[in-house]
């Protein structure tokens, strides 16, 4: 049989005093003396009395809670990004509250929808293909909301943003190869991230560019829109590099690590040393990275402070601060996988 939990009014039995005396000591009113404040206080914690959250955010009309959206808890990416949340959330005395997507926006849109319904004070969306389409929809939740590397490529206007520059990290990571000696260089991608995608894309396409390399037929693989889980995402760098081999490349850039961990393994299979015949960049810089085999040499998202921030920048709106979004510039991070082309293979 359940317990009945300790009301406001069993301790000011106890105590001998009124029901709003009792409430206003537990808020540390400065209208009750400091000692009956502290008997109270502790005849609360005596007796075992948890405040009722409910009934707290029908007075403040807060509830210290925000809800965050992620692709998946599978996500290898959302591990160090909810960590961020979290830190900034619980020093500013906020739970979390999470839910996943599956890379559907529908479904994005739902527990959108469901977190509003709950009485979050704000939500943030990891990885977000919420876009302007949506736009009824949205407007009709007036919750604060922040966009974690949104992927939609229309974003609703009323929406904040933190993401790390794509562009730019494709231009590190084929500047890397470059700088090795590599000159027939490939690109793993996926159209179920479409603008992080195009943008890394196009970070590959200025670096071919700016050496004078004109990209050949071959060069370039984008997997269908169709992977949805991190374990497909292996596979289809398992896949797919074979294609990028068959075109020559000395090198290849891949979309995301698992892509990248997806080509190490078909190049076991094939018995292709890497890199010493063939160098992997990956993007992310997951902690899996740094384990498999070689270890992997990537492109850095600053994924804690990607969480940091969003959760800054919802704070901003529930406290009526100015508010900017944030791009964040990604790094090189050097490991194994990558070297100089082997001279017989130079063009």
């Amino acid at each position: 049989m359940r317990q009945q939990e300790v009301s406001i009014a069993d301790i000011a039995r106890v105590a001998g005093v009124s029901h709003t005396t009792v409430s206003r000591a537990l808020r540390d009113s400065s209208l009750i003396s400091a000692d009956t404040r502290s008997r109270i206080q502790r005849l609360a914690r005596e007796m075992g009395y948890t405040p009722n959250a409910v009934a707290q955010s029908l007075q403040t009309r807060q509830t210290s809670t925000i809800g965050l959206v992620v692709t998946s808890i599978a996500d290898p990416f959302v591990g160090d990004v909810v960590k961020g949340v979290e830190e900034v959330a619980r020093a500013a005395g906020f739970s979390v509250f999470l839910s996943a997507s599956h890379n559907h926006p529908d479904q994005e849109m739902t527990v959108i929808e469901t977190f509003h319904r709950r009485r979050v004070d704000g939500i943030l969306v990891a990885s977000s293909r919420v876009s302007s389409i949506h736009k009824e929809r949205l407007d009709r939740i007036q919750v604060p909301t922040v966009l974690i590397n949104s992927q939609a490529e229309s974003q609703h206007q009323l929406l904040h943003s933190v993401a790390v520059d794509d562009h730019k990290g494709g231009c590190l990571a084929v500047e890397h190869l470059l700088q090795l000696g590599h000159r027939s260089i490939g690109y793993l991608g996926t159209e179920n991230r479409p603008r992080s995608n195009r943008q890394r894309f196009e970070g590959y396409q200025q670096a071919l560019a700016a050496a004078g390399i004109s990209r050949r037929d071959g060069w370039v693989v984008i997997a269908s829109g169709t992977d949805t889980s991190y374990e497909e995402d292996v596979a289809t760098g398992q896949a797919l590099l074979p294609r990028l081999l068959d075109a020559g490349v000395t090198a290849v850039f891949c979309y995301n690590d698992m892509h990248a961990i997806g080509a190490l393994l078909a190049c076991r299979e094939r018995d292709i040393a890497v890199p010493q015949e063939l160098s992997v960049v990956g993007f992310d810089d997951i902690q899996m990275a740094d384990y498999v085999t070689p270890r992997l040499t990537t492109i850095h998202q600053p994924k804690v402070r990607l969480g940091h921030l969003a959760m800054e920048l919802l704070l901003d709106q529930l406290n009526a601060r100015p508010v900017r979004n944030h791009v964040l510039s990604p790094t090189l991070k050097l490991r194994d996988s990558t070297a100089p082309p082997q001279a017989e293979v130079l063009r």
